[in-house]
């Protein structure tokens, strides 16, 4: 058995906590779909497997189950929610509605001694989100804890070397929940703490040189701090076979071209080819209004562009890019039955007939993961901490048609935000500040002259992996500022809003 732990995913919200969960404590995790083939499981050779939540109930007639055989591997098993009421199905325990479904914050009775529950402290807070229950269980598991309306939350099999629990301990609401998946880690599995990033650096190196061999790898660089990492990656890896390409799309910040190009060149002696499409890029996209054509449209265009990179260096069979484990849950359901959010342009935004074979080293790791690689890497914290920036860019912060004028609107109103972001000492303490700008307009009075302009409105969250966010109770002076500036100094804007809403039920960005 390897030192890993399988995700079944049944398409919980909560399933990518469980895998940031189980790499916070230094284990590597993936997340594979609950319909995965019993092989494709044996050949990934798990330490330990867990069952995640989801919003089916096991009794109807097409929900997600996986293979019997799986419980029968001998490899440990965990299962969360959903997962929990499916070992019960399995093994023919009686699972049915509860009369009180459950939702929201409980307290955890631990009824007999437990591994799973190990120096848990009783009646601790645990996180509840069902509305079907156990009511009967074989003899060779054993009752462990319980709620006050659910009486079998914590089943424990010795024998078998299965559990389960009706809550979630991944979450952050759930008090000891770490202590939980650290004692079915640990304590049940016996598995070690010996996954980090030197680790992976040296197993993706290896991984590229065997892939790429001599040929050369075109990189889409973006200026954020994904694509950036992943250049300085693999440039250690295949050194002048690398070809970053950095296209100014029209859609970037304001002057972010080249203010990046000077620093790719000068700060980490990348020998970027620069190129300028702003126009073929406004030109595709005129008169589109829905989000997801924007995107696809932005993807083709990329791959069109940097196409054109071909012919000054001949035909490539490479290209790499810096998709994350976020772009990859967000575009498509790649693992339980959950649902499409939206297409990034480097995941479901790309052409289905692309030409090249795809590199993307970052695929399972998370932003903070990424940026801990670059700190490995030596990339300075000016690169490393920078906000991250969508990769069709300002294109998706304006709502509807994005035209040149309004794309200088929101740069001016942007650059108003970074400015006094820095000036107040907050760049640092959010996740990810931004404008965006609505297709509604307001009146207003300016200079006792009435004035019919856009909305604009300022999203600031905070979040660590990008899965989940909070808004960010920014200071009121903060706001004052912002808002006075935009209005003042970006002519077409006479209105700013603040976004507080969190993730979810909002994605960050607002298309």
């Amino acid at each position: 058995m390897k030192n890993s732990v399988l995700i079944l995913d049944f398409g919980s919200q909560y399933t990518k906590l469980i895998a940031r969960r189980v790499r916070e404590l230094k284990i590597y995790s993936e997340i594979m779909p609950f319909n995965v083939n019993i092989e494709k499981i044996k050949n990934f050779q798990p330490g330990a497997i867990i069952l995640s939540g989801g919003p089916s109930s096991v009794y109807e007639k097409n929900s997600p189950k996986i293979e019997p055989a799986v419980l029968e591997l001998g490899i440990p098993i965990l299962g969360i929610c959903y997962g929990l009421q499916l070992i019960a199905y399995l093994f023919n325990m009686k699972v049915e509605s509860a009369k009180n479904r459950e939702y929201g914050l409980a307290n955890l009775e631990i009824v007999r001694t437990s591994k799973l529950l190990k120096n848990i402290k009783n009646n601790s807070k645990i996180w509840m989100s069902h509305g079907d229950k156990i009511s009967q269980y074989p003899k060779d598991f054993i009752v462990t804890g319980k709620t006050k309306n659910t009486e079998i939350s914590v089943i424990e099999s010795n024998k078998r070397n299965i559990f389960g629990v009706q809550f979630h301990p991944e979450v952050a609401h759930t008090q000891e929940g770490k202590k939980i998946i650290y004692n079915f880690l640990f304590e049940i599995s016996n598995l070690k703490s010996d996954w980090n990033m030197e680790d992976f650096i040296k197993s993706s190196m290896l991984k590229i040189r065997k892939s790429v061999g001599t040929q050369k790898v075109i990189l889409g660089l973006s200026g954020g701090v994904d694509s950036t990492v992943l250049a300085l990656l693999l440039r250690k890896s295949i050194g002048n076979q690398l070809i970053p390409v950095f296209i100014d799309t029209g859609l970037l910040r304001k002057n972010e071209h080249k203010d990046l190009m000077n620093k790719f060149r000068n700060q980490l002696n990348l020998k970027v080819y620069g190129i300028d499409a702003s126009k073929i890029f406004l030109k595709n996209l005129k008169k589109i209004r829905s989000p997801e054509k924007k995107r696809k449209i932005i993807g083709k265009t990329f791959i069109d562009t940097f196409k054109t990179v071909e012919r000054k260096i001949g035909k490539t069979d490479f290209f790499a890019q810096g998709t994350l484990y976020t772009d990859v849950i967000e575009s498509n359901p790649v693992s339980g039955p959950s649902a499409k959010i939206k297409s990034h342009h480097n995941v479901g935004g790309l052409p289905e007939n692309i030409e090249w074979k795809i590199i993307e080293p970052f695929r399972e790791l998370f932003k903070d993961e990424v940026r801990e690689v670059g700190r490995k890497l030596g990339l300075s914290e000016i690169f490393v901490n920078r906000h991250p920036f969508p990769g069709p860019g300002l294109a998706v912060r304006i709502i509807g048609e994005v035209t040149e004028d309004k794309v200088k609107k929101l740069q001016s109103a942007d650059e108003i935000l970074i400015e006094e972001l820095n000036n107040f000492k907050i760049y640092n303490k959010v996740w990810q500040a931004f404008v965006i700008l609505l297709p509604v307009k307001s009146v207003g009075v300016m200079g006792d002259v009435r004035t019919y302009e856009n909305v604009a409105v300022v999203r600031m969250v905070e979040s660590i992996d990008g899965m989940t966010a909070d808004w960010y109770p920014a200071p009121y002076d903060f706001l004052k500022k912002v808002a006075n500036r935009v209005v003042n100094e970006v002519k077409g804007i006479n209105r700013v809003t603040y976004d507080l809403t969190s993730k979810p039920p909002g994605t960050i960005e607002w298309e």
